[in-house]
């Protein structure tokens, strides 16, 4: 399985020399990890019992989610957007207006 930028790929079962395996999987490690924390956090730890760290051929880490139901998913998915609206709402917040320009007097 590949995206369309190719970074999902098989996942590393034989493992070639000379591919950084470790890195890519430490770094999916802690993703993980900051995820399960904040699932934890919302009381959705139980809905997720398959998040695990693993690597891809290329060394790249990923993190899967394993079977989850589908109002697990949807309510990851609300929850995703509501943070990036407060985000965006934070960011606009702090952006100053433009000033508007005084026309010469005559």
């Amino acid at each position: 399985m590949t995206d369309r930028r190719g970074v999902v790929a098989k996942r590393a079962e034989d493992l070639p020399p000379g591919v950084p395996y470790v890195r890519g999987w430490n770094r999916a490690r802690r993703s993980a990890g900051t995820l399960a924390d904040q699932l934890v956090l919302l009381g959705l730890d139980s809905d997720f019992p398959g998040l695990v760290a693993d690597v891809n051929v290329f060394g790249d880490g990923l993190v899967q989610l394993g079977n989850v139901r589908p109002e697990a998913a949807e309510l990851l998915a609300k929850l995703i957007t509501a943070g990036l609206e407060v985000k965006l709402r934070g960011t606009t917040a702090e952006t100053p207006s433009p000033t508007r320009r005084e026309a010469p007097a005559a």
